[in-house]
């Protein structure tokens, strides 16, 4: 495999314990790009020595955020960029799916790329259950980070919230690839606890405030309006993990899963009450 013309932009903060596993995995990649947010390990350290350029990134509170910031200031070599979190790994059969896009020096046949995470907890990967696709694989000419009104919200951060890229002008086109990364989620059970309580508060404004930019896809955009809507959400999402999307093939592990999809949804549930009745936030749903 040639250098594949992609420019990776890996995103990081104290991670040290994973960033070499996710730079090992991208294979035919030489534009490697972590952008830091002062990680007091030393995760820029072992990038730079993986073969990684380093740039630190200080939020000043407005927009924008992290991912946008990335292609607006990086030195990037390519128009096309992989956006990763640290704990997302290429599989092999995704290295040479997004080389083969470029074969020849063929121009891709779409503006961007939405490439779906198989979960793995423990040795487990989960191949069930509900799955995590996000528009990763972008043309930053024709794609671009939306500005949401949501600086003010609790649970907000310096990354960009749970929505994806969205057209610069005029219509994009947008593939889906077939082969997956794994997603390393869960192998830090207490970040991920803060992270979700966090994303729970932020995911409520949001809904409530009804600031969620237009999803690119008209199908995905339908599908979460009606979803957002839907009364008991966690049991709607527990049903759709565990049992349509058949998560009980992956065993007890698959069911724990699913529990957690609903306990997050739950949590959504509670913030969103808290804010409509009492205007603030549960105790126990603080960010810590």
């Amino acid at each position: 495999m040639g250098d594949v013309p992609v420019s990776v932009v890996i995103l990081t903060k104290n991670e040290a314990r994973r960033i070499e596993d996710t730079l090992r995995c991208l294979k035919g990649f030489s534009d490697i790009w972590v952008v830091d947010s002062a990680s007091t390990d030393n995760t820029a350290a072992l990038a730079a020595q993986n073969g990684a350029s380093v740039m630190n990134f200080h939020w000043n509170g407005q927009y924008p955020k992290k991912k946008q910031w990335a292609l607006d200031n990086l030195p990037l070599k390519h128009d096309w960029v992989l956006m990763l979190d640290a704990d997302e790994r290429l599989t092999s059969e995704l290295c040479a799916e997004i080389a083969s896009l470029f074969d020849g020096n063929a121009a891709p046949d779409a503006d961007g790329y939405f490439i779906t995470g198989l979960y793995r907890i423990g040795d487990k990967i989960l191949n069930y259950g509900q799955k995590n696709r996000k528009l990763m694989l972008m043309n930053r000419q024709k794609l671009v980070f939306p500005v949401v009104d949501d600086l003010a919200f609790e649970g907000g951060w310096e990354v960009e919230g749970h929505y994806q890229p969205v057209a610069k002008a005029g219509a994009v086109r947008i593939g889906v690839l077939h082969a997956p990364l794994i997603h390393d989620a869960f192998d830090d059970r207490a970040a991920l606890k803060k992270r979700h309580a966090a994303y729970a508060q932020w995911e409520a404004r949001m809904n409530i405030e009804d600031t969620w930019p237009q999803d690119i896809v008209p199908q995905r955009e339908r599908l979460k309006r009606i979803f957002r809507a839907l009364p008991c959400r966690h049991m709607v999402m527990f049903v759709y993990s565990y049992i349509i999307k058949c998560g009980f093939l992956d065993g007890r592990l698959g069911f724990a899963f699913a529990q957690q999809r609903a306990l997050y949804y739950k949590d959504i549930a509670a913030c969103t009450r808290a804010i409509q009745h009492k205007g603030d936030i549960p105790c126990n749903q603080k960010q810590v």
